[in-house]
């Protein structure tokens, strides 16, 4: 296979779509609903088309009951994302297909994760498909999506940033827009369906 010109934002070998929590409860009517959360699938949807060709990654919250993120167990969330419920699902218009390998995260009780790497299996699967470098999208911009950009970069990977593509809580005003200008800062390089098409 040839060797990637890490410089081009086209899909190559080496590389991989990488989709973070996009399910129905951080979708607007969700529990946990991030604000137009939901624009980001048929954005995604036309990035999976373009990259048919290259594996794909799909995160999930897969929260216990009792999860010490919800706010009765000392968190500071309302539960979202219980393991088997249908929040926990993936958006149903998410055209994932049936070889997009699936990551559960945060399914400790004690333990909250917003990374996608954070005692997961993902680096390990990565490492296995001789995967370098990621295109990453999802939800949500400030929180999971900032965090497994984060680890991702420290791992050694190279991230493309699906900016139109991602959609941010903004707890405080301004959070997503931090969140984005901290990914670039980091190394994170930000492209949109326009420089992909």
């Amino acid at each position: 296979m040839d060797t990637p010109n890490r410089n081009d934002c086209q899909p190559c070998a080496g590389d991989a779509l990488l989709m973070v929590d996009v399910q129905n409860d951080f979708l607007p009517g969700g529990s946990l609903a991030v604000p137009h959360g939901d624009e980001v699938v048929t954005v995604l949807n036309r990035y999976l088309k373009i990259f048919a060709a290259l594996p794909v990654y799909a995160t999930r919250d897969w929260h216990p009951e009792q999860h010490c993120s919800f706010t009765a167990y000392g968190g500071i969330w309302p539960p979202h994302c219980v393991a088997g419920t249908q929040g926990a699902q993936f958006a149903a218009a998410l055209q994932l297909p049936s070889s997009a390998t699936i990551v559960s995260k945060a399914t400790a009780v004690d333990q909250d994760a917003y990374s996608a790497f954070q005692d997961t299996d993902l680096d390990t699967l990565l490492y296995a498909a001789k995967i370098r470098r990621l295109f990453i999208g999802g939800l949500a911009t400030d929180y999971c999506v900032l965090n497994t950009v984060r680890d991702a970069l420290g791992l050694g990977y190279r991230v493309l940033l699906l900016g139109d593509a991602i959609r941010a809580v903004n707890v405080q005003p301004g959070d997503g827009e931090r969140a984005e200008q901290e990914m670039l800062s980091l190394g994170a390089q930000r492209i949109t369906l326009a420089e992909v098409a």
